[in-house]
């Protein structure tokens, strides 16, 4: 027996591969931007694990802020150092400042940011919670704020960057692009500049001092020490020492 032809059936199946094809457009654009978005972030972070970055985003902001209060004076310092040319003084007096979980953590300091919290329920404020990944995540691409934009941008890159670089590599770069002072930016320059002697010869009460200065660089001065940068100079060189020493970063 001869089947007839069904022309309403195939077009009803036609018209429903159409409708189909309709509803799940909107999410393959979704979908596309949102890879698209993750391949433009992720292409400079993946190129800093091997080139050196000429500049960031709180420098360039520094330019632009001071261009605008028409400081003819101010100058930016900025002399990149690689790993093997830094005191390894340095690293681990900044770790033993800023983040002394950081060769354990994957980016974030989950008990660190449990006690700010806490201590910010309280009515005051802990200095740490921010972990070097954190930093280096906000210095190089983003901009100074407590917007929930910025942190979720800043989470996002640092997880970027925890997983792209290895944690030397992260270290190496917070050294150089860290602010240190009014236009001094990176380990090198402040060494330099403010304490006149090279990177590599930096003493522990040096890079302790460059370290003690990291929450205000603005404020805090290592080229004139104020009594509180001393007495955090002190202890920033007691928790080197009870880390064990450079031993500590012997795994980066």
């Amino acid at each position: 027996m001869a089947i007839k032809p069904d022309p309403d059936g195939a077009h009803r199946r036609r018209y429903a591969r159409q409708s189909r094809r309709r509803r799940l457009r909107p999410g393959r654009w979704l979908l596309c931007i949102a890879v698209a978005a993750v391949a433009i972030s992720a292409a400079p972070v993946l190129a800093m694990r091997y080139i050196d970055p000429p500049t960031s985003a709180f420098m360039l902001r520094a330019r632009w802020e001071a261009f605008r209060a028409g400081r003819e004076d101010y100058r930016l310092r900025y002399l990149w150092v690689d790993w093997e040319r830094v005191s390894p003084h340095a690293a681990l007096a900044v770790v033993a400042a800023e983040d002394q979980n950081f060769p354990r953590h994957a980016g974030f300091d989950v008990k660190a940011m449990r006690k700010a919290l806490a201590t910010n329920r309280g009515g005051q404020r802990l200095r740490g919670a921010s972990t070097i990944s954190q930093q280096v995540a906000k210095n190089l691409f983003l901009w100074p704020g407590k917007s929930l934009l910025r942190k979720g941008l800043e989470a996002y890159f640092t997880a970027l960057i925890e997983f792209l670089w290895p944690k030397r590599r992260i270290l190496e770069i917070y050294l150089n692009v860290a602010q240190f002072g009014d236009g001094v930016y990176g380990v090198a320059a402040a060494s330099h500049q403010l304490l006149r002697v090279p990177p590599g010869s930096l003493s522990a009460p040096d890079a302790a001092l460059l370290a003690a200065v990291l929450p205000n660089p603005l404020r805090l001065r290592a080229d004139r020490p104020s009594a509180y940068v001393l007495q955090r100079r002190a202890w920033i060189e007691n928790q080197m020492q009870q880390l064990g020493g450079i031993a500590y970063l012997a795994d980066l």
